[in-house]
């Protein structure tokens, strides 16, 4: 599954998906809004361009590293701190390739997907940021 939403993600459910026969390991990473003096950041996509990039990296992740699954879930929105932002689950035979695999996809996300991050003081001030 590759998606941007608004909604909360049900990670356990997420896992159970996209679990396989031939997989030997799940790597999931969960990147939550860390609390850096900021009450919240704010997320916004080209939602588009956005989808096109993330189902790009799945295909060449899973390529490169020959997974059996790729999910990607990232969410866009106001999210206060301890909110979950990205969960990425890469299915694979084994957990090299799973590690490698998962950390291929959110180095690529990091690269250039348009996917923007204002943060949200607790003074009320924010800024946009990469």
């Amino acid at each position: 599954m590759i998606s941007i939403q608004k909604e909360d993600i049900d990670i356990g459910a997420l896992i159970q998906q996209s679990r396989d026969s031939r997989m030997g390991a799940q790597v999931v990473f969960v990147g939550t809004v860390r609390d850096d003096g900021i009450e919240a950041i704010e997320f916004e996509a080209d939602r588009t361009i956005a989808l096109a990039d993330l189902t790009t990296i799945a295909a060449e992740a899973t390529e490169k590293y020959g997974l059996f699954s790729v999910d990607i879930i990232h969410r866009d929105g106001i999210l206060p701190t301890g909110e979950t932002i990205l969960v990425i689950i890469a299915g694979a035979g084994h957990r090299e390739e799973g590690f490698a695999g998962c950390r291929y996809i959110i180095e690529e996300i990091k690269k250039y997907v348009p996917i923007w991050k204002k943060d949200i003081t607790t003074a009320g001030d924010s800024r946009w940021h990469d």
